[in-house]
């Protein structure tokens, strides 16, 4: 009983190659398959690397507010540290951008929460507030669970933001909190973003110290990249 043929066997190729040459035809030697996937499809690291970033960009459009949905992160040291954040965020340290008013401190803190969110990270949480709104959340009745229980959110959470850091006046509640906060993501090596107005100077004295307090000033020098943007106040005359 003759054996029988398989698709892609040897008999089926010998007969394929015989009939091209017979109308003169070249025959073409068989080759491997291209099997691989492209980066539109499952399986490829660029496609699941793309659905990593959708969903993340959707957590930090959740969490920007309306005028910084088009922020776009541009200073050197500002994607730096966000690159950083994405290769190893527990080497990224802090990143403490001061300037005067309007020079774009708020724009670039988003945008580089925008820049680690588009890389496609494993895990993407965030936070984002101004210190005024963190200290009312910090406060009794500030939220239905209660203070600690937001205190140690965030203090976990992978990525957070304090924007305009120093603009209440230090009290004994005030330093308390933010230091927690800022020490456990100190100990832990978790990214933070801080804006503020003040100087990021932590000699005695300084309006940083006097208004965040000395052992708060003492954390942000050991561990942060600083960012001072100058230039006009880019809120007059804009919308």
């Amino acid at each position: 009983m003759p054996e029988p043929q398989r698709l892609g066997g040897e008999n089926l190729v010998a007969r394929l190659q015989a009939q091209l040459e017979a109308r003169g035809l070249d025959a073409v030697e068989p080759g491997p398959l291209d099997d691989e996937p492209d980066p539109n499809e499952p399986g490829h690291p660029e496609y699941h690397r793309r659905r990593r970033a959708d969903w993340a960009l959707k957590r930090w459009q959740t969490a920007t507010p309306f005028r910084y949905q088009e922020a776009t992160a541009t200073h050197p040291q500002v994607i730096a540290w966000a690159e950083q954040v994405v290769a190893e965020p527990r080497k990224a340290g802090f990143l403490f951008l001061t300037g005067s008013f309007g020079t774009g401190k708020t724009h670039q803190a988003y945008g580089a929460l925008r820049h680690i969110a588009d890389a496609g990270p494993e895990r993407y949480e965030v936070i984002a507030l101004t210190a005024p709104d963190m200290y009312a959340l910090l406060r009794p009745g500030g939220s239905e669970h209660g203070p600690e229980y937001e205190v140690k959110r965030l203090m976990k959470i992978g990525l957070l933001l304090i924007d305009d850091l120093g603009t209440e006046k230090i009290s004994e509640f005030t330093e308390e909190a933010t230091y927690r906060i800022l020490n456990e993501r100190y100990n832990e090596c978790r990214p933070l973003i801080i804006t503020s107005n003040l100087p990021a100077r932590d000699d005695e004295g300084s309006d940083l110290v006097d208004r965040v307090g000395g052992r708060i000033a003492s954390r942000l020098s050991q561990m942060t990249a600083v960012v001072d943007l100058v230039g006009p106040d880019r809120r007059r005359g804009a919308a």
